[in-house]
């Protein structure tokens, strides 16, 4: 999987540079769910699980195991989701083939509560990343973003918390070697 030359687009991943230290940024995947330049960017970090399950956080969920991710720091107390469901959903928008994002989160949680849908289906964000117009391409030139493909197994992977190095390694040698970047290289 090669990067894709610095242009961002919908249904494509923004992999961090190793140096960006931001609190939600630092080592983190972002698929862009929507990207016009004219208006803004919005994304969700695809590797940073919350240790606590969907239910425990929104009440009016039934009782599951899906785990939630943070999505970004803009409207934290907001849902997102997306999901491999297409049209059983109303609504959704499809992101790239075979991801979908939203759609009636009244007919996903009948579905969840029919046992109909499992954790491997469905990704749960808090909050989401979001870039004013123009925004994204100031952090494109200061190469904070590597724009990649995104596949769907990417997105619905099992251990999120190794994407960031998973990522790098298959970009290439160029990039590999970043994978082994220390987090704090102060600490070297």
């Amino acid at each position: 999987m090669k990067p894709d030359k610095h242009i961002p687009s919908s249904g494509k991943l923004l992999v961090s540079e190793p140096a960006l230290r931001d609190f939600y940024f630092c080592r983190s995947v972002v698929l862009l769910v929507e990207h016009k330049p004219e208006e803004g960017s919005i994304g969700l970090i695809l590797n940073k699980p919350i240790h606590l399950k969907l239910n425990q956080v929104v009440k009016e969920f039934p009782d599951n195991d899906f785990p939630l991710f943070l999505g970004g720091p803009v409207h934290p107390e907001r849902l997102f989701y997306l999901h491999t469901l297409g049209e059983k959903v109303p609504g959704s928008i499809e992101i790239i083939p075979g991801l979908f994002w939203g759609g009636e989160i009244e007919k996903l949680m009948e579905m969840i509560r029919l046992k109909l849908v499992g954790p491997e289906q469905v990704r749960f964000f808090i909050g989401y990343s979001g870039w004013e117009s123009g925004q994204l391409e100031r952090e494109m030139i200061e190469k904070s973003w590597i724009v990649t493909q995104c596949q769907l197994n990417t997105v619905m992977q099992r251990h999120p918390e190794k994407l960031w190095r998973n990522m790098l390694k298959e970009m290439g040698s160029d990039y590999a070697i970043w994978a082994n970047y220390p987090s704090d290289p102060i600490l070297n």
